[in-house]
């Protein structure tokens, strides 16, 4: 990926943070090839795997369970024994689930609300402060387009975007006067196997949205880099979507 000077990342240090899905490796990918050093978050082994596969053989990273107390906190004591700033915070909170209303238990709620909204929040508690007494800092979060819209089946899933978007907004607003800039990112569905344009189109929402296309990572990929440049200097709380259009219908 092409990267403009003035969007270059070399000698910032960026945690990426993943709650599920496919997309974080591609992330971390675009991060890296901007220059920047990425340390990897995941809520599984698995996922950090994932995430780590893709990223240059020096990286590391750690697991972080929201439902312990001090997690975020063991996190950011790993993330001291290889480094001594953070720059960047990409929270890619957008673990997939989809139920009818009364068959989501209490459990399950609390599980979608956990992994997708409280996990960025306590790694924003912890990277936040840190940003501030080096009076720099960019956080991108990374969320679904139903943050502000509605879908059947999906209000479990919309509510942990829209409490990730409203956080987004709050903390810009709390945290600008240190010159950090938060903002988030919304997408709508992403291609990450190289499915054709006529695999995608058998699917009933890809005709719905307007470009009758998945997105690419490569969409992505190039605004999440100006997001956590020095150059993103003047837009702070705004949520940017790319979806095809998703966004537009009424």
């Amino acid at each position: 990926m092409p990267v403009l000077p003035e969007y270059d990342l070399s000698g910032k240090t960026a945690i990426l943070a993943t709650s599920g899905g496919k997309e974080a490796p591609f992330w971390g990918q675009a991060l890296v090839e901007a220059g920047a050093s990425v340390f990897a978050v995941a809520r599984t082994q698995a996922l950090l795997d994932a995430v780590l596969k893709s990223l240059p053989s020096s990286s590391n990273g750690a697991v972080m369970d929201a439902n312990l107390p001090d997690s975020a906190k063991h996190v950011m004591a790993q993330f001291d024994q290889s480094h001594d700033k953070v720059d960047i915070l990409v929270n890619d909170a957008r673990s997939m689930y989809a139920q009818p209303l009364e068959e989501i238990s209490a459990d399950d709620w609390d599980a979608v609300q956990t992994r997708n909204a409280k996990a960025p929040f306590l790694l924003s508690q912890q990277v936040l402060p840190r940003m501030a007494k080096a009076e720099f800092g960019r956080v991108v979060n990374m969320i679904s387009e139903l943050a502000e819209r509605g879908m059947i089946n999906g209000s479990a899933f919309a509510a942990s975007q829209a409490a990730v978007l409203a956080l987004t907004r709050s903390f810009a607003v709390e945290w600008s006067r240190f010159n950090i800039r938060i903002n988030a990112i919304g997408t709508g569905l992403i291609d990450t196997e190289g499915q054709s344009l006529e695999t995608q189109q058998e699917e009933l929402l890809v005709r719905y949205t307007p470009l009758r296309r998945k997105g690419n990572p490569s969409d992505i990929g190039p605004l999440l880099v100006y997001l956590c440049s020095e150059s993103c200097d003047y837009s702070t709380g705004q949520p940017v979507y790319i979806d095809g259009g998703l966004n537009a219908h009424p």
